[in-house]
């Protein structure tokens, strides 16, 4: 019998380390980033052994003692089992207790990828036969994990509801993201999957002296004065300076090596600078910012590479470039977002999405009211 307790800090942070779905999002520190959420470190437990984790947010409902508890990226548990209903019903009891009144996760398990090369094909047939709205899903995936559907079928009959988004984003973390492969791979090779103009910028931004550099807490506020203006030029909202300081604090104490900041300099102006996370083997482009200023010097692609060549140093599995939308109409606006990540030659992933369970269900109803109208 499977069940759900909290564990110590020291505990969890010891079982996250050697899971193969562990990501940062999982780990205490982001708790500690998002100030505005209470949280738990859950560990499940066959008998005295720890067969599983979770760290879950909590953020309370206007005027009642009841919560939203949220599992970003989790939980990190045996998703190919087949009796999923055995690992939740545990966790439902305990969250009731916490007078959680509904449960939000995005389980870190892929749905399906599609490789560079299959991609670039059938955007060439898109443009040649002037096709519109094509998404990724009208592609066949390289990849198909037939076992998602059994997870997504356990799910469903549990009473779970599955959030679709809008161009392959949900209201907390993107459905479809892509990565770049660095395992069983040379630096030599992975550059070489570069397209041609993509290894031509970074050859370009060293060229006419772009440099680039790891900084330290100091230079955050210099990340942010032109993340302030990427968010003006691009028109999306960037969250307070205080959020980026706690952000990198909390990371960096939990490990040295947690977060970076990374600046791409020419005579010390900063030119672009970005923020990446390493835990588990993976390493994520966590945040990226760019000057209006000096960009034919391609200052966004030599920070790409740097980051991809530490990464590859600490031992990364994976270059995670984080979010991407489904589309693959060059004329939708969010189109840009797949366009300069497939250029560094990765896959395209898409998770198996974002889920609700109703604990409490009329309070649960009287939440989703709220935030309809509240939206």
């Amino acid at each position: 019998m499977i069940k759900v307790d909290v564990i110590k800090r020291e505990d969890y942070l010891s079982f996250i380390a050697g899971h193969p779905l562990g990501n940062f999002m999982q780990y205490p520190s982001w708790a500690e980033v998002k100030t505005e959420w209470r949280h738990d470190l859950l560990g499940w437990f066959e008998g005295t052994r720890l067969v599983g984790c979770a760290l879950v947010l909590y953020r309370k409902m206007p005027y009642l003692n009841q919560y939203l508890a949220y599992i970003p990226r989790g939980p990190l548990i045996e998703w190919d089992n087949p009796d999923l209903a055995a690992w939740f019903k545990p966790l439902f009891a305990f969250l009731k207790r916490r007078h959680a009144f509904g449960l939000k996760i995005e389980p870190p398990v892929v749905a399906a990828k599609w490789c560079t090369p299959k991609i670039k094909d059938f955007l060439k047939t898109v443009r040649d036969q002037d096709l519109h709205g094509k998404q990724l899903r009208d592609l066949p995936p390289d990849i198909e994990y037939s076992e998602t559907e059994k997870i997504k079928q356990q799910l469903l009959a549990m009473g779970w509801r599955y959030t679709a988004g809008n161009g392959g984003f949900t209201a907390v973390q993107p459905q479809y993201v892509f990565r770049l492969p660095l395992k069983g791979r040379t630096l030599e090779e992975i550059f070489k999957g570069f397209h041609t103009n993509w290894q031509r910028n970074v050859k370009k931004a060293d060229r006419l002296g772009v440099k680039v550099r790891v900084g330290t807490e100091q230079d955050l506020p210099a990340f942010y004065k032109i993340l302030e203006l990427t968010s003006a030029r691009d028109r999306f909202k960037v969250r307070g300076f205080s959020y980026f300081e706690e952000m990198y604090r909390a990371l960096s104490a939990e490990d040295p090596n947690r977060i970076r900041l990374y600046l791409a300099e020419d005579d010390e102006e900063v030119l672009a600078a970005t923020l990446a996370v390493y835990v588990n083997g993976q390493t994520w482009y966590l945040y990226g910012a760019s000057s209006n200023e000096k960009r034919e010097k391609a200052p966004n692609h030599a920070l790409q590479w740097r980051m991809i060549q530490d990464a590859y140093a600490l031992g990364a599995h994976t270059y995670d470039f984080r979010g991407i939308s489904n589309t693959l109409d060059e004329s939708d606006h969010l189109f840009g977002l797949l366009r300069f990540k497939l250029g560094f030659g990765g896959e395209a992933c898409e998770l198996i999405g974002e889920w609700d369970y109703p604990l409490q269900p009329l309070v649960d109803w009287a939440f989703n009211l709220y935030m309809k109208r509240r939206g």
